[in-house]
């Protein structure tokens, strides 16, 4: 099988490098009623929002902060109560990925006719539109400024669901690499680990002879190991943190998996992870794929060698031996990134894992990964190689 049909939604507009915030008021129209969303207020302490308002000087806008890591459904519903009162045509997102996630649930309820809920509980669109929003991107991670996907969380129910639409893509987004400077160690390891995961979630599946999304996965995962490494040691190199951003913002714009299959169950048994612990989602991540790999290896034999080879630069051994090293590698790389990659290293014993694979059930996910045959069975068994 060569690539399958498929298409590539992208009207949003990249502003990418320093002072790019400068330039957001041309992107905004001039008479919109206008929200700004951010989640706990470092965009007052970084010097961001003191941009943003020197670049909208002249008009008037609603503030809505708060919005939280892994955005909670009960706080974006204040938010869309907020912008219908205030009928706001517009919304301008400041932050990582958890709030450009969380405006773009706003921007889909805020006219939809039902219980908003339904947007995510439904598992397939039900957004016919949305208000038009754009964003200033201060932490690089989940690609959500250049993509029409969201997660959002409940936490009084243990779920953490995603949407999909195409109404929901930015209009523009600013990646001004500068922004990420002031980031705490543990933001910056998230956000090389998250970006990692999702090249490998469309990467590490089985061979279709796409030979340009094979290569463009392996330049994402070895310029995220690379710069990943560097970032430690080179903290204020605005090339470093340049590279960093884009790599994370291609990982999930499309390109990579474009007409290929994907994987998705590390994310999938990660989402249930974060909800009933509370870990980081990259966390989570990284606990899961190494084990997954592992379970997975018949299935993923031929990528997993070129993966070896390619990324690791691994060809000695037989190809146990060599699917075995770069399993190994990928597990280093996520510690290097200080990830702990088991359950034990979060204090979280086996107790509760009969709860997520029942949580996977409740949430339709009994057959996951690339060829659907991962089922709770085996979710169960990967959760427990990941102790």
């Amino acid at each position: 099988m060569i690539l399958d049909n498929f298409v590539l939604y992208r009207p949003t507009r990249i502003l990418f490098g320093e002072g790019q915030i400068a330039a957001i008021g041309q992107q905004i129209p001039a008479n919109a009623r206008l929200m700004i969303t951010y989640g706990g207020g470092s965009i007052m302490r970084n010097g961001v929002f003191e941009q943003v308002r020197k670049a909208l000087a002249g008009r008037i806008w609603v503030e809505f902060g708060g919005i939280q890591p892994n955005p909670a459904f009960g706080t974006l519903m204040q938010a869309v109560e907020v912008a219908r009162r205030e009928r706001i045509d517009f919304i301008l997102a400041i932050g990582g990925g958890s709030v450009i996630d969380g405006t773009k649930f706003i921007a889909a309820a805020i006219p939809y006719g039902g219980d908003p809920w339904e947007i995510l509980a439904a598992r397939r669109s039900v957004v016919n539109e949305a208000v038009p929003f754009g964003c200033i991107l201060t932490l690089p991670a989940t690609g959500s400024e250049y993509n029409a996907g969201a997660v959002i969380s409940r936490p009084e129910t243990g779920d953490k669901l995603d949407f999909h639409s195409e109404h929901v893509l930015p209009r523009f987004s600013v990646l001004d690499p500068t922004t990420t400077f002031t980031l705490p160690d543990r933001q910056i390891a998230n956000g090389v680990v998250d970006a990692f995961v999702h090249t490998t979630e469309q990467y590490l599946t089985y061979s279709v002879d796409a030979k340009v999304q094979d290569r463009i996965a392996e330049g994402l995962l070895l310029t995220l190991v690379e710069e990943g490494r560097r970032v430690w040691s080179e903290p204020d190199n605005p090339a470093v943190r340049a590279n960093i951003m884009w790599a994370a913002t291609v990982a999930l714009s499309g390109q990579v998996g474009a007409g290929v299959p994907q994987d998705w169950a590390t994310h999938m048994l990660g989402h249930e992870l974060t909800a009933m612990y509370g870990m980081d989602h990259a966390q989570s991540l990284a606990i899961v794929l190494p084990a997954l790999l592992d379970h997975q290896r018949e299935g993923k034999r031929s990528k997993l060698l070129q993966y070896a080879e390619r990324v690791w630069g691994i060809s000695q051994g037989n190809e146990e031996q060599r699917i075995d090293a770069a399993i190994a590698a990928t597990r280093a790389f996520f510690e290097e990134m200080g990830m702990p990659t088991h359950l034990s290293g979060y204090g979280i014993d086996d107790s509760g894992l009969d709860d997520v694979t029942a949580k996977l059930d409740e949430h339709g996910m009994q057959l996951l990964g690339e060829r659907r045959n991962i089922t709770l069975h085996d979710s169960r068994q990967i959760l427990q190689a990941a102790l």
